[in-house]
């Protein structure tokens, strides 16, 4: 009889601990291969959606240049004659958000009845902000709207 039980628990531990690996691994198994999964759909949206995008403003020669990676915005001019004015002044040198948050399209422009004045967009976490561009610097800049 003690035998008997012997084996009946030494079997019963035995399959308990296969199983147990078993599921441990499957289950580690899973959470790498949906790592990758994630890892590659990430990777395939951020090709899709573009790094940077212009957004035109009523002024005929000005666009605004964002990076929808992390809001770092410039103020685009162009010309058709030699004599006009042609290049970029900055809106916001500095990235609202960490570098490892970056993601392709995570910041978008909207307009506003003013021309000189958009809505900028986190995308990810709701925030906005007010941007106002105009020619003279001390008039151009980017605030948190709370």
């Amino acid at each position: 009889m003690k035998m008997r039980n012997f084996i009946l628990i030494s079997f019963l531990s035995l399959t308990f601990i296969h199983t147990y690996g078993q599921t441990e691994r499957d289950s580690l198994s899973t959470i790498q291969k949906t790592e990758k999964l994630v890892e590659k759909q990430t990777k395939i949206q951020q090709l899709k959606v573009p790094i940077y995008k212009l957004f035109p403003t009523d002024n005929y020669w000005t666009f605004i240049k964002l990076d929808t990676r992390n809001g770092k915005m410039w103020q685009v001019h162009f010309s058709i004659s030699k004599e006009g004015y042609k290049g970029e002044l900055i809106l916001n040198s500095s990235s609202l958000v960490w570098t490892d948050e970056e993601i392709n399209g995570r910041f978008t422009l909207y307009p506003t009845e003013n021309i000189y004045n958009y809505i900028l967009l986190d995308q990810i976490n709701g925030k906005t902000y007010q941007v106002q561009w105009n020619n003279e610097k001390e008039k151009r800049f980017v605030s948190p709207i709370y």
